[in-house]
């Protein structure tokens, strides 16, 4: 068995995945915060797992890590991560002194990739050779997978459209550029340009709009070409085959799916080159609960994922 974690910002989940390729119970706890912390809760997580597969640690065939922040895969050293309050932490070295097992730790975008790669390879009962994971949380990252190789780049950033500028006279980025794709498709995109009491801001925008609201209304279609926009150009610049939208905003589920496609159907009939490039097809929604970084965490420990 192999065992993956999924280290968020307030949650972490685990997984582990048989040799069958299917998949465990999902264990969730606390993410504790600060690097002492989040040692702590990846070691709890490995002992709640190895209680419920009745085996120790030792035993599992890898373990992974899924987390937020700049990670170098080589050393599983984890970077930038401000909202586990980790600036820099051996994460990787860290664990497999204490368990004995050598661990190895991915940014959670780029295993989430993974474990939507491995969703679809089991739905079509082939392994998908080319697929991008578009990340709507709050902020909007991709993981790219070409010909079954996980695509980190040169510094680790690939993948980081959310931070291609798309409107120079826009609003300015938390990355310090104006008019990234994040600005108009995000969850902070969305915080900023429809502010509200609601828990869920994106359930009560869509069925505002739904409703006939013309703000809503404008909002929605602004978010929605900001996807259709992502979607595009990660079909333009990879030529990847699916682009699997996940993250907090895939909540939105078929109400997501269906605006998007709406859109890229619109611009493919003023474009006979889009056309011929069948975008609405390409694109889908992972399935609600789906643990898609704790199962590409699962994932990274066998050769295959080691590549850059």
């Amino acid at each position: 068995m192999r065992l993956g974690i999924d280290i968020g910002g307030t949650k972490t989940a685990a997984v582990a995945i048989g040799e069958d390729g299917e998949l465990s119970d999902q264990v969730r706890m606390p993410t504790g915060f600060g690097a002492d912390q989040v040692v702590a809760t990846a070691l709890r997580t490995v002992e709640r797992m190895s209680d419920l597969a009745g085996v120790d640690a030792s035993a599992f065939a890898s373990i992974g890590i899924g987390i937020p922040g700049a990670v170098d895969s080589a050393t599983g050293r984890v970077r930038h991560a401000v909202n586990l309050g980790l600036e820099g932490l051996d994460l990787g070295s860290r664990l497999s002194d204490r368990l004995g097992v050598d661990v190895r730790v991915e940014n959670d975008v780029k295993a989430a990739a993974l474990g939507a790669h491995h969703l679809l390879g089991i739905a079509d009962g082939i392994r998908k050779h080319s697929m991008a994971y578009l990340n709507l949380g709050t902020g909007m990252a991709a993981g790219i997978v070409l010909d079954g190789t996980l695509l980190r780049g040169g510094h680790g950033v690939a993948g980081e459209i959310g931070h291609i500028p798309v409107d120079p006279a826009g609003e300015q980025c938390g990355c310090g550029q104006r008019g990234c794709l994040e600005t108009f498709a995000s969850g902070s995109a969305l915080a900023r340009m429809w502010p509200t009491e609601h828990p869920l801001p994106g359930r009560d925008l869509f069925d505002r709009a739904d409703a006939g609201e013309p703000d809503a209304v404008a909002v929605r279609e602004r978010f929605l070409t900001g996807v259709a926009s992502a979607v595009r150009l990660l079909v333009l610049t990879t030529d990847v085959e699916d682009v699997v939208i996940g993250g907090g905003l895939a909540a939105l589920g078929d109400d997501l799916l269906v605006g998007v496609r709406r859109i890229l159907v619109a611009w493919s009939a003023d474009s006979a080159f889009l056309d011929s490039l069948d975008l609405a097809r390409r694109v889908q929604v992972i399935p609600n609960g789906f643990p898609a970084a704790a199962v590409g965490a699962a994932l990274i420990g066998g050769p295959a994922w080691q590549k850059s």
